[in-house]
């Protein structure tokens, strides 16, 4: 695995607008990866389709203008540009209702895609796109070329079902859950297990794959990395909105661990950058160094 910085990456899946009770946001969680993956010096392909509309050309362009490949993001003269409604708890939690059928649902790879993706180091997957047979079998290409495969585990209901996660859970090398969609999984397969680690290593087990991650929102996160578990507690921060802070935890702890980091400093890292995301509103907000750093250094007794 590359271990320098310009790791090349491609997030393939869904690309859309989230919209809030007063303003729209650029957004999809494989999208939110990506971007952040992009501030962290790797280089970066979004694979999706987006309609031949006004949405669709903001998306385009404002993709392009934050540094990433946009050749691989198709247009659809059939189906619209995807919308979320969000909606937000008191606590800053969203709810989201997903449009279907969007453009993402219908992802047909051009030349550009495949060759960007068969030349990748990491390619970045979720569950959701495979709710439409068309971009489900586009991903079944793509999770055949010999990219490290890192599958963002992202349940909407009623839009997955559990075969369908257990096949992409088999092609993966490294797999990120929160903790209710672990335990969910989990139970599904069958585990005699209640506790975090435990399902884990049941996962694991089941599945081979022994690289994973399990965010515990306001808790912080687990980490298996080479047989061992490594924790973070959380950092304190007033929470705007969850909305992308997951995608961007995901997206600081990959890039970490196969730059090479330490996996203990990863976690704290990926933590760190999934705070502060969550401090703001919008799943893509900037984020510099040193406050990622500040935060660490602020928080080193509870980590």
């Amino acid at each position: 695995m590359n271990n320098g910085k310009n790791l090349k990456a491609v997030a393939f899946g869904e690309v859309l607008w989230d919209v809030f009770a007063n303003e729209k946001k650029i957004g999809g969680a494989p999208l939110n990866v990506a971007l952040r993956m992009k501030t962290f010096g790797c280089e970066v392909a979004m694979i999706s389709c987006v309609g031949s509309d006004k949405d669709g050309e903001a998306i385009i362009s404002k993709v392009k203008n934050l540094g990433l490949e946009t050749d691989t993001i198709i247009k659809s003269e059939d189906f619209p540009t995807g919308l979320v409604n969000v909606t937000l708890n008191e606590r800053g939690s969203a709810s989201y209702e997903i449009t279907y059928p969007s453009a993402w649902d219908k992802i047909v790879l051009n030349e550009s895609g495949k060759k960007i993706a068969f030349d990748a180091d990491v390619l970045i997957y979720g569950s959701l796109v495979c709710r439409d047979e068309v971009s489900g079998k586009s991903l079944e290409e793509l999770l055949q070329t010999q990219a490290y495969k890192v599958f963002d585990v992202n349940l909407r209901k009623p839009h997955y079902s559990y075969d369908m996660l257990e096949k992409l859970m088999h092609s993966a090398d490294f797999i990120k859950f929160n903790d209710e969609e672990l335990l969910e999984i989990a139970g599904a397969m069958h585990s005699p297990y209640s506790g975090l680690e435990d399902n884990m290593n049941f996962i694991a087990e089941k599945t081979k794959v022994t690289a994973m991650c399990v965010t515990r929102g306001k808790h912080g996160a687990l980490l298996m990395w080479e047989g061992q578990l490594y924790e973070n507690g959380g950092y304190p921060v007033k929470v705007a909105d969850t909305v992308g802070a997951g995608d961007s935890f995901l997206a600081a702890l990959i890039t970490s661990v196969l730059n090479g980091k330490d996996p203990q400093t990863a976690i704290d890292f990926a933590c760190a950058v999934g705070a502060l995301v969550a401090e703001a509103p919008g799943a893509n907000p900037e984020i510099s160094n040193s406050r990622i750093e500040n935060l660490m250094i602020q928080n080193k007794s509870i980590i």
